[in-house]
């Protein structure tokens, strides 16, 4: 089992949109696939067609001790195979909005950072992936995230606010990795929201791996409405419109982090 977390402490970069639309590709190669809401606004749970209010138990319960993992885990349709591969298993750890209680109550635990892996630990042979939506911020959900997963990635919004934080971000995991995870690697950055006609754009992408030396794959994810679109209508773009230039893009990003990983710059 690979664990991805994708992380970025500034919202509206598309993290929750990649983490559904990377799972439900890689469910459509024929993976199984877990992935695992973080965050307390439960923007992940609502995109797969999850109504966060009307859930008994959650990722809170599990943080909390009060449930395991495989009891609150809930089973989504999967998707259409690709072609030449079988059917994949797409399931979702669900959020609510307890669980910005929870981040209170883990910083008065001892061995707080680890709750998370130790909880996935428990259904690690289950599934093939596992991708982590972390919350907007760097607080003691996203180091359970972090602390749980095997290599980072970070999508980034191709304007300068957004390359901001990347910094802040790689310093925490540089945190994370003196304390609590010694072998979390840095899988790369990927370019969402991506203008091509734009000279901004471009300076972005290539300012990130020049001064921060990590890699941002490609393809780039271009900008499109049918992305804003697909997590209102509960469906990841893959499946809200399959053939557009993104849903594409993100199919061979999927692609990508299938592979093993062949090192790390950072």
């Amino acid at each position: 089992m690979t664990t991805t977390a994708v992380a970025n402490q500034k919202g509206g970069v598309a993290k929750t949109t990649s983490v559904h639309a990377l799972g439900v590709a890689m469910a459509e190669r024929g993976a199984a696939v877990l992935l695992v809401d973080l965050d307390p606004q439960a923007s992940l749970s609502w995109a797969c067609g999850v109504d966060p209010e009307a859930l008994d138990l959650s990722v809170h319960d599990v943080l909390l001790n009060r449930a395991k993992a495989v009891e609150v885990i809930l089973e989504l349709d999967p998707p259409q195979p690709a072609e030449g591969h079988g059917v994949g298993v797409l399931h979702l750890l669900p959020s609510t909005i307890d669980l910005a209680g929870a981040e209170l109550h883990l910083l008065t635990k001892t061995g707080r950072e680890y709750v998370l892996r130790k909880a996935l630990s428990k259904v690690a042979t289950t599934y093939d992936h596992v991708l982590i939506d972390c919350p907007p911020s760097l607080g003691i959900l996203t180091i359970n995230g972090l602390t749980a997963a095997d290599e980072v990635l970070i999508p980034l919004q191709c304007e300068s606010l957004s390359q901001r934080g990347v910094g802040q971000l790689l310093d925490t995991i540089d945190d994370v990795r003196d304390y609590t995870n010694p072998d979390l690697a840095v899988r790369g950055a990927i370019a969402t929201m991506f203008d091509s006609r734009t000279k901004l754009a471009h300076q972005v992408v290539e300012q990130v791996g020049s001064e921060y030396d990590i890699e941002v794959l490609e393809p780039y994810v271009s900008k499109s409405v049918k992305v804003a679109e697909a997590p209102s209508r509960g469906r990841s773009v893959l499946s809200h419109a399959p053939r557009s230039r993104s849903a594409e893009a993100y199919r061979q990003l999927a692609a990508q982090l299938m592979e093993p990983r062949r090192g790390n710059r950072r």
